[in-house]
């Protein structure tokens, strides 16, 4: 795929190449809006989960065939400054996101913040009856009725494992009590996922009932008409800072800073807000041009304490032994 949309630059103008993780609807309205703006440039993009950019970049690393690395959490952005993925680049909006969000050197910086969120069928499940908290999906009703995207992938899952193990932390001091939380949660679990698609499908199709999902494409999923609600767990939720980053030895690193600047602007941050409900990191927005569904979510989730530090360095080992002991073989839905 990447070859077939390099060898079609034809038309004059410079290409710069995103992996994201975002999905098409937001990376269609982002490339049509910034090439409007930029129409010397052309914009490409490969969706795939936040641990396959990262792999990926790691794969191509002497030779890089991406110019932007676009989302996921700081905590996989930390792995690839490790293995010098990254190249300083300080955004004209980085003044206007929270500093903790901002990588070391500035290798990298937040664009927009994630909720998880525990999602669900409404056909079939009532609001009032869905589950409330972390602890209420491993209630017996829904057993076998849980659908997980596949966590080796996905960085928003590694950070919602990262949340119940560090948890666990807290309270008994080691990741034991995470990964027996984890383990009921694989025996309840029917299937886990490839991909966001096939969870929404099988989410609208009432093949599995609640999963663990982030807002932004639950509520994606809502505007296009599927049949879901999601809760926020009472005792608190993790914030994903979702983060964007020059790619080391970009072969288009103007028009990679030129995007880096275009997705952090004002007008780019409230047209994502508005068309695919994403979190914005900026706190300087004007508050009566952000859509109504923003203030509505800072009020109603709680935020729960999180070792970001020690997820970055602890989170490779401990979604390994989770991979190994922990999940129980359950089938990877295809389709």
């Amino acid at each position: 795929m990447l070859a077939t949309m390099t060898a079609c630059a034809s038309d004059g103008r410079t290409p710069v190449v995103l992996y994201s993780p975002h999905g098409r609807d937001q990376l269609i309205l982002l490339e049509k809006a910034f090439e409007a703006e930029r129409p010397d440039i052309d914009v490409r993009w490969l969706d795939m989960g936040s641990q396959e950019i990262l792999d990926r970049l790691r794969f191509e690393r002497v030779n890089p065939q991406a110019d932007v690395w676009f989302g996921g959490p700081t905590t996989i952005f930390d792995l690839g400054i490790k293995d010098s993925l990254l190249q300083p680049y300080r955004p004209e909006w980085a003044d206007h996101v929270g500093p903790n969000g901002i990588g070391p050197d500035e290798l990298y910086c937040p664009v927009y913040r994630t909720p998880a969120v525990i999602a669900f069928n409404n056909k079939v499940v009532r609001q009032e009856d869905a589950p409330h908290d972390w602890d209420e999906v491993l209630e017996p009703r829904w057993r076998d009725k849980i659908l997980i995207r596949d966590p080796m992938a996905s960085g928003t899952m590694r950070a919602i494992w990262g949340l119940i193990i560090y948890r666990g932390i807290q309270q008994t001091g080691d990741t034991a009590a995470g990964m027996q939380w984890l383990r009921r949660l694989d025996q309840y679990t029917k299937t886990y996922t490839l991909n966001p698609a096939i969870l929404d499908a099988k989410l609208a199709r009432a093949e599995g009932l609640v999963t663990l999902w982030d807002l932004p494409d639950i509520l994606i999923g809502i505007s296009k008409g599927l049949p879901f609600g999601y809760t926020f767990p009472r005792s608190g939720t993790v914030v994903i800072d979702d983060a964007i980053g020059l790619v080391r030895g970009s072969h288009h690193p103007e028009a990679a800073k030129a995007f880096i600047d275009y997705v952090g602007g004002v007008e780019a941050q409230l047209l994502a807000a508005q068309g695919v409900f994403r979190l914005p990191a900026r706190h300087d927005l004007p508050p009566d041009r952000v859509p109504a569904w923003v203030a509505e979510v800072e009020a109603d989730m709680v935020v729960a304490p999180m070792d970001w530090k020690m997820l970055a360095e602890r989170g490779t080992a401990w979604m390994s032994y989770w991979d190994r002991h922990v999940r129980g073989g359950k089938r990877m839905a295809a389709r």
